[in-house]
């Protein structure tokens, strides 16, 4: 083993994505708001909204919308689409993510996405901005199980060999630290994206990011 390896903490890095690394929280919470007002439900405030971000999306749209009825779903979820897709193109990576990512490779970090977004979307995300090979692997909510369900960070380990003590999930929500805990990894929260940091202490995360430059920092001291 190189000195590199041993001084590494963790081998595999999973990042989720938006809030995360890509700056969509007010865009997702628009287009959340717009489909369920589409279908007749009850709009729910830009908190609720941002609450289900990273969840698999119809368990989101329907905690967010909980009087529209199920039969409405397959509506609601196209709605959504639809109003996603005309904003795609406003939104990019936070300012810094791309030096971190780069940083964290030469360092011998693999890297991967867990994310509540679709594969289909998060295919189409990677390719616009111009990732394709800097993630080793990724999973997403329609592969697998949706957040806070560990299903992602375990088949990750077992894609890449990795045992829960070597990976570090970093995510901007609850669920994405309740998922580390539940597949028994460490966690970082950010408090730029989705939800409140209040509630990040109780899911015990290592550290809490408050900026890209902090995070990057301390991935590289710590991580």
């Amino acid at each position: 083993m190189s000195s590199l390896a041993r001084s590494r903490r963790f081998d595999l890095i999973a990042f989720d994505w938006d809030g995360t690394l890509y700056d969509s929280t007010a865009i997702i919470v628009r287009s959340i708001q717009e489909a369920v007002r589409d279908v007749g439900g009850t709009v729910p405030s830009d908190k609720e909204a941002a609450y289900v971000i990273g969840m698999a999306l119809i368990p989101a749209l329907a905690h967010a919308a909980p009087d529209v009825p199920p039969e409405k779903y397959q509506e609601l979820g196209n709605r959504y689409r639809f109003h996603y897709l005309q904003h795609q193109n406003d939104v990019s990576l936070f300012a810094g993510v791309l030096p971190m990512l780069n940083d964290l490779r030469e360092r011998g970090h693999l890297l991967a996405v867990a994310t509540g977004k679709s594969r289909r979307g998060l295919d189409e995300v990677l390719h616009s901005v111009d990732l394709r090979g800097m993630f080793d692997g990724s999973r997403t909510a329609d592969q697998t199980a949706g957040k806070p369900h560990p299903l992602m960070l375990q088949e990750l380990m077992a894609e890449f060999d990795v045992p829960p003590e070597r990976l570090l999930m970093i995510g901007d929500t609850t669920h994405d630290l309740q998922m580390a805990l539940n597949a028994g990894c460490a966690s970082v929260g950010v408090s730029y994206g989705a939800h409140e940091p209040d509630a990040f202490h109780e899911l015990k995360p290592l550290f809490v990011a408050h900026s890209v430059a902090q995070l990057h920092g301390w991935l590289l001291e710590e991580a």
